[in-house]
């Protein structure tokens, strides 16, 4: 393995690979689908039943500090040890931010965020945002004794539909100040679908707005996860922008981001309508598969019990991370020359070395 630095090139440079061989996209991979295996459906549906019979969890009310001491309670009950409270004031009311840190075996100090946020309106927000909900702490439960290689924030954020204050005072107050290493945003919002309809879609959403710099490496992720999605659950992937969520303010401030959503958009939500009976629970599970695959694919994980990195181990050759910033590792076990080339986001090229 070599390892590259780089200080003077711009952020997240792409590196291509000519003349003997092709890098790979995403292949299926054996230990991700036994992970996905793991996955109950009976378990998804008692979470998702236990988040409406909460009631509605506006941030006056009693039911938002009974969800979100539910939430902490089941990552006490799998054994996390990390979880902390981002504690904000709105409108004279005291709210949680929940967070709950993996950590990673090799980048502990680089996160991918995995998040979802657990306030509702008017109506106790099954669809908006149970389901989201759900998902991150089914990826949670799974992942919880299976090493990674970075680190892993599962976030449930609060106030989400008063504005994204929760998600923001976060950023503004966390991420900002403690300049944490952020490689990914994945968020998770309002992913039920419509009862009764054909839900074989989701909706895999990218940065298109401004500032640009992160735009070109969200796309990639996006790009990543629709392929991801398409592996390891029965649902076609669609590509759309990303707005309206907690990955907002990650966005202004410069994070790459990528998201689901819902493609056939429930008329539910901010209604007293917004109820289990209401949405398509096979859906949900479909995306919870893909969730897990693609938290598994982005934070490099690996078997416990062999120490092998699929990612790295079996694949002939091997860049890590891909897109980078100002760092990466090569992995070239076989006896050809090759050429890498790095380009910038915007497909200029930088840099051609010969690799051994």
């Amino acid at each position: 393995m070599k390892k590259f630095t780089l200080t003077s090139l711009i952020s997240y440079v792409i590196i291509s690979f000519s003349g003997i061989f092709n890098l790979q996209a995403q292949e299926y991979d054996p230990f991700i689908q036994d992970r996905i295996d793991m996955l109950n459906y009976d378990s998804l549906l008692i979470t998702l039943q236990e988040f409406e019979d909460l009631g509605i969890k506006d941030i006056y009310s009693q039911e938002i500090e009974e969800t979100a001491q539910w939430i902490i309670d089941k990552y006490e009950y799998w054994g996390y040890e990390n979880i902390q409270l981002d504690t904000f004031i709105t409108s004279g009311q005291t709210l949680y931010n929940i967070v709950i840190t993996k950590t990673g075996t090799l980048y502990p100090d680089e996160y991918i965020i995995i998040d979802g946020h657990y306030d509702t309106y008017n109506g106790p927000g099954v669809n908006d945002n149970g389901t989201g909900t759900a998902i991150v702490l089914e990826v949670a439960r799974i992942l919880k004794d299976i090493p990674t290689e970075y680190s892993i924030k599962f976030i449930h954020f609060s106030a989400e539909e008063m504005g994204l204050i929760g998600s923001s005072h976060y950023v503004q107050n966390v991420v900002i100040p403690e300049d944490l290493n952020i490689r990914l945003v994945f968020n998770i919002d309002e992913v039920g679908g419509v009862a009764g309809e054909v839900n074989n879609t989701i909706t895999c959403e990218r940065d298109e707005s401004p500032p640009t710099s992160n735009n070109e490496a969200s796309a990639a992720f996006t790009d990543t996860l629709a392929s991801l999605t398409e592996m390891y659950s029965s649902l076609e992937s669609y590509i759309s922008y990303a707005y309206g969520s907690d990955y907002v303010p990650f966005m202004q401030n410069g994070y790459v981001v990528t998201g689901y959503y819902e493609y056939n958009e429930s008329p539910y939500p901010h209604t007293i309508h917004d109820s289990l009976s209401n949405i398509d629970v096979d859906y949900v599970f479909e995306i919870t598969k893909s969730s897990v695959g693609a938290s598994l694919y982005f934070a490099h994980a690996f078997d416990p019990n062999t120490g092998v990195n699929p990612l790295t181990e079996n694949s002939a050759i091997g860049v890590y991370p891909n897109p980078f910033e100002k760092s990466f590792e090569v992995k070239n076990p076989t006896e050809k020359d090759l050429i890498m080339t790095l380009f910038d986001t915007h497909g200029k090229e930088l840099l051609q070395l010969k690799l051994g």
